[in-house]
């Protein structure tokens, strides 16, 4: 298996080298109002969760197919793990 063909456990986009993909979401968690939007200490704690989770793999829940860092800027929205 190639370098590139790996999949990254426990990666989040950002680390995942998805560079496109990390940039739309950026721009979607952007345009989110602050009524919709989870505090930066919830997002980063979110995002600390998803890194230790089992699930987690090439930047993509594999438990509901989302994209952790999209899912964890949202104030409403639970983890499908039960995590946080």
């Amino acid at each position: 298996m190639s370098e590139e063909e790996r999949v990254c456990r426990r990666c989040l986009l950002l680390e995942s080298g998805k560079d496109g993909i990390m940039l739309d979401i950026r721009r979607r968690i952007e345009k989110l109002s602050e009524k919709e939007k989870a505090s930066p200490d919830v997002y980063s704690s979110r995002l600390g969760e998803c890194k230790k989770c089992g699930f987690l793999a090439d930047g993509t829940c594999l438990k509901c197919g989302c994209y952790p860092e999209f899912r964890a800027a949202f104030k409403k929205q639970k983890c499908p793990a039960n995590k946080w």
